[in-house]
């Protein structure tokens, strides 16, 4: 039986900053006929996690996709479609994580079997990435609320990337999605019935998936990595800068972003006066070379950063949790043993 689906992202509806959930909605819901709702942030929302708003309201608007891009109007009401229409989506005004909670538990509470997120602008692979994605966040809430989830990343390889490539990438990411929803994978910590809590899934867009053999897909770990220093200090006294340089979750690109595209009330400046010297003022502006472009004999074989760094997708089964270290008289131990002794 087809699954009842969710699709979310975090890069927002569709644009130059989210230019495949389009795509993968329409292979969804005309090549495999599953019944698909989409919620989505109004805005892009890099690097935000599994993060929720607890004091601002989240609003929210409908949005009416159209042929050939998506593009489409946004209404504050619910209204029939027009020509040209292709569905109904609902954009609210808070982060990836947020609208899965939102749309599992309020605007389709008991009608959900799977959510899909993504697929990202970006490779979300290793677990400087992955903690770092709202992509993976907004999948890791509905394992919270033990809905299973999958969350899909598209590795920027080529700049920029041919269009030729997004028909093929949605066709390997919907039978990845298939087969993992025929073929859910048993955990025994698992939250929900003993299954696996989610899957991580990274295709990297490179010329090899228009061959006739397509792309070998691999069973994989997360690569553990970490990064460095993630933010600059603006110096120029006053000088607080209007945009910030954000990369995609994925993390493949820095782009540009206006710091007004922040949350309300997420003025750069904060409490500052512009009459004073800006001494403690930082943009987000990470160097992520070392973590897209390692060299291939540092990556552990059999890693998701190892895949993509090959040209192979990758498929990773995820707890949602942080990992906890087996220690032995933690894991073996009497309960006298359990005792930390200071």
């Amino acid at each position: 039986m087809s699954p009842r689906v969710l699709l979310v992202n975090d890069d927002g509806p569709p644009g130059p900053q989210s230019p495949y959930i389009y795509g993968l909605y329409r292979h969804l819901t005309t090549n495999l006929r599953w019944d698909v709702k989409v919620v989505v942030p109004s805005s892009q929302k890099s690097w935000i996690g599994k993060a929720f708003h607890i004091q601002e309201i989240t609003r929210g608007r409908y949005y009416y996709p159209k042929e050939p891009d998506g593009m489409g109007e946004v209404s504050s009401a619910s209204r029939p479609l027009s020509e040209g229409e292709v569905a109904e989506w609902v954009l609210l005004d808070g982060t990836p994580a947020t609208c899965t909670n939102i749309a599992l538990h309020n605007l389709y509470p008991g009608t959900i079997d799977l959510v899909i997120s993504g697929p990202n602008l970006g490779r979300n692979s290793s677990a400087a990435l992955a903690l770092s994605s709202g992509t993976i966040g907004a999948a890791m809430s509905s394992a919270l609320s033990q809905i299973r989830s999958v969350a899909i990343s598209y590795g920027t390889v080529l700049h920029t990337t041919p269009n030729e490539l997004f028909g093929p990438a949605n066709i390997l990411s919907g039978q990845i999605i298939q087969y993992l929803w025929n073929n859910w994978g048993k955990d025994v910590g698992g939250m929900r019935n003993g299954e696996i809590d989610m899957y991580n899934v990274n295709v990297p867009m490179i010329m090899e998936l228009l061959n006739p053999e397509g792309i070998d897909v691999h069973w994989t770990h997360m690569w553990r990595n970490s990064y460095g220093r993630l933010f600059k200090a603006i110096l120029t006294p006053g000088a607080t800068s209007t945009t910030r340089d954000v990369p995609n979750k994925g993390q493949d690109v820095v782009r540009q972003y206006p710091a007004q595209q922040s949350e309300p009330g997420g003025d750069v400046e904060g409490d500052v006066s512009r009459d004073e010297p800006a001494t403690l003022v930082f943009k987000f502006s990470p160097d992520i070379q070392p973590l897209i472009t390692p060299s291939l004999g540092s990556l552990p074989v059999g890693s998701d950063g190892w895949a993509i760094a090959k040209g192979h997708a990758s498929v990773t089964p995820l707890r949602a949790c942080f990992a906890h270290v087996d220690h032995d008289p933690a894991a073996i131990g009497p309960e006298s043993l359990r005792i930390l002794k200071l």
